[in-house]
């Protein structure tokens, strides 16, 4: 080879994702310039300090000889946690472990009562405030109810039932030991019950059926337990062992009996125990920025006891616990595992589903945070950069060709922003527009959004947020379009809309009618003037038409100049007239042969 690059014998070489040419070569013990001479000999630009893809590191090691290992980023995150000596998977004696309140995530179908049974519970009413009547966050809440003599807690989480939500509710379900799957007695099993029921499944958690709305005139609770019965959910009553309640949130009935039957199934079937001391671990359920309090994330602890005070690391965000409030907004001292807060005094906000831990010190966990920046921001590069070879270059001059719609998306919640933007990349239409996110983030829309919008050329997506300071007056001056909503499915309707007034209109063939040519006129003014008999549909005049002699065509794109019935000029002439007419100074016409007339419409697009 011409480069000095070290071979492998099926040597191993980790690496993290994101990695550079030069990280490998501190492997290897290479000189990082050889690494490149090497990708250049198999075909590829990749300079010494650029963040490459999984597939141009293995391609590296494959021809080099070395097995690259690509560290996925949970054992990237244990060994870097491990430098700290912080270990989340050290087993705890028995003797540790206290019974935690079961966490119960309430699923089901939009408006089939989800919001409503939680307001049942906390006797509160969220559903006045949702936007639509839909939930807007994942929120989540502690109850506590009085069970065979004692009180005893139980969590909620409410995860949004509108199926633009699917990422977030699956997020819910990560953290769920229990799924109460209302089903609305009149409507039956929907979609996203279904959809809901195989998270559930998939995060292999025991399930409440709550048959809602029995209290409506067409309520059927028999048959949404038989049409459950196909997806493996069998009552109680039918034999099997998933618990179904007859419940109403609106007219809150059987209200106690749900919550008793989830407290049976957690003391059934789960073995709920967690530390209450040792190192915080829990996930951030939902983040936003508030403008007076700043980022404030909602806390699920999971093990151990957080506590005012405590350094905190949450995904890439860091911190020490300024305040925890409960789902009231009252301050709360410290929160034992299942008990969910809000926290307060994080640098900046965390995004939803992201682990909790605390650490010794905030130097630790300020080192832990940009180590994970670094690592995210190598891989994103990574990703967008791709690999450079000629096949890509010539996809990017024909990605230029394409219509682009650039977008910035601005939330009020990471979760929020996070489902908006799983929907928006879901929305289907054809290869000639694409659709590209530049930026997301939490928070109201600043000056950086606007002159990053007008420097791209994006529109800036505001979900329940608005411009600060003199955003909105610079927006104005720059000509940047800033689009507010505050229901989801609005801003999707109106993106896919926008994404298919990108396409270049479709024309398709439209047939008028055809004539026969029966008799030539010879004009020195005119040429060739066919004599016609219409014979079938309508001969307009200025339309498009083809000359067909023997069943061939002879002539295309044509245009009919002049349309004459006798000596009268005419604009269209039907079936069963005779007319006279010239084809633009076309004149090579024979007796026998028909003129097919017809106009390119515009397809209306799907």
């Amino acid at each position: 080879m011409s480069s000095g690059a070290p071979r492998g014998n099926g040597q191993v070489v980790r690496l993290p994702r994101g990695a550079s040419l030069s990280d490998f070569a501190e492997k290897i013990n290479a000189n990082p310039g050889s690494l490149v001479q090497e990708m250049f000999n198999l075909g590829e630009m990749v300079t010494a300090t650029q963040s490459c893809t999984d597939d141009t590191l293995m391609l590296l090691g494959e021809h080099l000889g070395y097995d690259v290992q690509i560290v996925s980023p949970e054992d990237e995150d244990r060994e870097l946690l491990a430098r700290f000596n912080i270990n989340l998977d050290a087993e705890v004696p028995r003797e540790r472990l206290i019974t935690r309140p079961p966490v119960v995530t309430v699923m089901g179908h939009v408006d089939h009562g989800k919001t409503k049974l939680l307001d049942a519970v906390r006797s509160t009413n969220v559903v006045e405030g949702e936007a639509g009547g839909i939930t807007q966050h994942i929120g989540a809440y502690q109850v506590r109810v009085p069970h065979e003599g004692e009180e005893r807690a139980i969590t909620f989480i409410d995860t949004p039932g509108h199926e633009a939500f699917t990422a977030m509710r699956a997020r819910g379900a990560e953290v769920t030991d229990i799924v109460i799957l209302v089903v609305a007695a009149d409507d039956g099993v929907m979609p996203q019950t279904i959809e809901a029921l195989n998270h559930a499944k998939a995060a292999n958690v025991p399930i409440v059926v709550a048959v809602n709305k029995i209290d409506v005139p067409n309520a059927n609770p028999a048959k949404v337990r038989q049409q459950l019965t196909e997806y493996g959910l069998v009552a109680e009553e039918y034999g099997g062992d998933t618990m179904f309640v007859d419940i109403s949130a609106k007219a809150r009935i059987n209200i106690d009996g749900l919550l008793e039957a989830v407290l049976l199934t957690a003391d059934a079937t789960l073995e709920l125990t967690a530390p209450i001391d040792g190192p915080v671990q829990g996930k951030a359920i939902e983040a936003h920025l508030d403008r007076g309090r700043g980022p404030v994330a909602t806390v699920l602890v999971e093990r151990g006891t957080l506590r005012v005070g405590d350094s905190i690391v949450v995904g890439e965000a860091y911190g020490r616990v300024r305040a925890m409030l409960d789902e009231h907004g009252k301050p709360v001292a410290e929160a034992g595992p299942s008990r969910p807060v809000q926290v307060l005094g994080l640098t900046s906000v965390p995004d939803a589903g992201d682990t909790v831990i605390t650490v010794p010190e905030d130097r630790v966990a300020r080192q832990i945070a940009e180590q994970r920046q670094a690592r995210e921001r190598a891989a994103a590069q990574a990703a967008s950069r791709g690999r450079a070879t000629l096949e890509t270059v010539l996809e990017r001059i024909k990605e230029g060709e394409k219509a682009t719609l650039t977008l910035i998306l601005k939330g009020d919640g990471s979760g929020s922003v996070e489902a908006l933007e799983d929907a928006l990349t879901k929305i289907e239409v054809s290869d000639e527009v694409q659709l590209k996110i530049i930026h997301r983030g939490v928070g109201a829309i600043t000056e950086s959004d606007v002159n990053l919008a007008s420097t791209s050329d994006a529109i800036i997506i505001g979900f329940n947020v608005r411009p600060e300071g003199k955003a909105r007056e610079l927006a104005e001056r720059l000509n940047v379009e800033i689009r507010y909503y505050s229901v989801i499915y609005q801003a999707i309707e109106e993106i896919e809309a926008a994404l298919k007034g990108l396409l270049k209109p479709e024309y398709e063939e439209v047939a008028l009618g055809t004539a026969e040519i029966r008799e030539i006129f010879r004009s020195s003014r005119y040429g060739n003037i066919a004599g016609c008999m219409v014979t079938s549909g309508v001969i307009r005049r200025n339309a498009r038409a083809r000359l067909i002699r023997d069943g061939v065509v002879v002539a295309d794109n044509l245009t009919i100049g002049s349309l004459r019935r006798f000596t009268e000029d005419a604009t269209e002439v039907r079936e069963g007239f005779e007319c006279g007419l010239t084809l633009g100074g076309y004149n090579d016409i024979q007796i026998g042969d028909t003129v097919e007339n017809f106009e390119m419409r515009e397809k209306p697009r799907g």
